[in-house]
């Protein structure tokens, strides 16, 4: 899509970076409209965070999910992003995991930080681990 020197920016990188964007914007805004179990200056290190676990997440199910027996042969392959492979699946899992053990830290309900920026659109409500007011 785009070369700058050696990098080379692809669509689907790109719109890995406006998902991130979008969804830390999202959050924020939900945060500040209805309040919250953290505040939003707790932001910028769950976003970091929530980054580096779809990126290693993504690229752990990749290597475990499509290949796992060229992996095993050549291990230093996994490291090997520029030959591209991340997997949905594993970023999700990676994200999961990653943002339970954030609340866990904090004491903040899993629930209360992945339901806030659904709740109540659409017409319908999950239950939550806690009352939201």
């Amino acid at each position: 899509m785009l070369r700058i020197g050696p990098l080379e920016v692809r669509w689907y990188g790109l719109m890995y970076v406006l998902g991130f964007l979008a969804a830390a914007m999202i959050l924020r805004a939900e945060l500040i409209r209805k309040g919250g179990p953290v505040s939003t200056s707790a932001l910028p290190e769950m976003t970091f965070k929530a980054i580096l676990a779809v990126l290693v997440g993504g690229r752990l199910g990749h290597v475990l999910i499509y290949d796992p027996a060229y992996y095993w042969k050549f291990p230093l392959e996994a490291f090997a992003t520029w030959h591209g492979g991340l997997s949905f699946h594993g970023g999700l899992i990676g994200l999961i995991v990653a943002g339970w053990i954030w609340c866990r830290r904090r004491h903040v309900h899993f629930l209360d930080i992945v339901y806030r920026p659904v709740e109540n659109r659409g017409g319908w409500r999950l239950k939550s681990a806690a009352p939201m007011s």
